[in-house]
């Protein structure tokens, strides 16, 4: 087998993680010797063992560790956080060759992983299946970059391009395919965003109950605090975060956060969420929102879910797409699934 066969394989392991390492990254890790896959291992979830340490964990006859090959996604980590440094255990373990996906853009390893690995003798290779570790981690390695969450916009509308009734009444629009779609939408996204208005008519849960998998943290923003204490993102049931402009306050799994009058918004929302080490945020709506986001050109992919057998003939325009280019197409029941990246 390749190099490149094993990576992918690692890669795969990665994947395993999604939804549940933020705000750490999907890392996946193989170990190889003399062409036999002998241990495995992904991260499995935030604050636990990383992949590497899964990984050698796995592996029953350790003496064959310094004849092996390890295979990992990302540089392993030279710190300490909430588990010790990877790349001390693998100098530990007697690995004598490491090929690496992706270098960490983290500053507190950016490189030092590697270098304490070539210092310790281990033979490195780095960039294998580079670009492919760059999306499998595309919410870790936005953040990083631009100092933001990655934003995944989402909506539902109709045949004839509404996403709500004239006065703002929630219609069922997707089927029962494309809402189990978006319930795993929700499940891979650290959080979820809405508007006032969907807030107030549509009254979501913004969970995960169609489908296995954490609930993301709910952001509402509310500017003067209008909104009923009824509603039930205000449930106390996930974490909740209340964008204002009114109060700093907060009680259990409810938080206001307190913005600039005299500010933009979105730009205050993003760099709040970078803080809190929010990596990724699915925008659910409604149209101000998701076209103030598009116009601002604050994100990264869309999914429109169109259901090509609903018409209404009145009611809340859709949003209009802009600068994205569509990348992929399918159907779900009655609804057909748009994919948009930004250009």
């Amino acid at each position: 087998m390749s190099k490149v066969f094993y990576m992918r394989r690692a890669l795969e392991l990665a994947r395993l993680g999604s939804g549940y390492t933020a705000p750490n990254p999907m890392v996946g890790c193989v170990v190889v010797h003399n062409g036999q896959i002998i241990g495995e291992g992904w991260h499995r979830n935030y604050g636990g063992p990383h992949a590497e340490v899964n990984a050698v964990a796995s592996v029953q006859d350790k003496s064959l560790l310094p004849e092996s090959r390890v295979y990992v996604t990302l540089e392993p980590c030279s710190h300490f956080g909430k588990t010790p440094p990877c790349a001390d255990l693998l100098i530990e373990s007697g690995v004598r060759d490491v090929v690496i996906c992706n270098l960490d853009p983290n500053p507190l390893v950016a490189g030092r992983g590697v270098q304490k690995l070539l210092d310790a003798g281990i033979k490195v290779e780095t960039g294998l299946l580079e670009q492919e570790g760059l999306e499998v981690n595309k919410r870790f390695f936005t953040s990083h970059r631009l100092k933001r969450p990655y934003i995944t916009l989402k909506w539902a509308e109709t045949a004839d391009g509404f996403i709500a009734g004239p006065a703002c009444e929630q219609i069922q629009i997707s089927g029962a395919l494309a809402k189990r779609f978006v319930h795993k939408l929700r499940a891979e996204e650290q959080a979820i965003m809405v508007g006032t208005r969907t807030a107030l008519h549509d009254n979501p849960r913004l969970n995960t109950r169609h489908w296995s998998g954490r609930n993301p943290i709910r952001i509402v923003i509310d500017r003067q605090l209008t909104l009923p204490e009824t509603i039930n993102l205000y449930d106390g049931s996930q974490p909740t975060i209340v964008y204002n402009y009114k109060k700093q306050d907060e009680h259990e799994n409810l938080h206001f956060a307190q913005l600039q009058e005299n500010e933009p918004l979105l730009p205050q929302i993003m760099t709040d969420l970078y803080k809190r080490n929010v990596i990724s945020v699915l925008v659910e709506g409604g149209t101000y929102l998701l076209e103030s986001l598009l116009h601002e050109n604050l994100w990264d992919e869309a999914f429109i879910l169109k259901n090509t057998a609903l018409t209404i003939g009145d009611g809340i325009k859709a949003p209009t797409m802009v600068h994205g280019n569509l990348i992929e197409q399918q159907t779900l029941g009655t609804d057909q699934l748009l994919h948009y990246r930004n250009q």
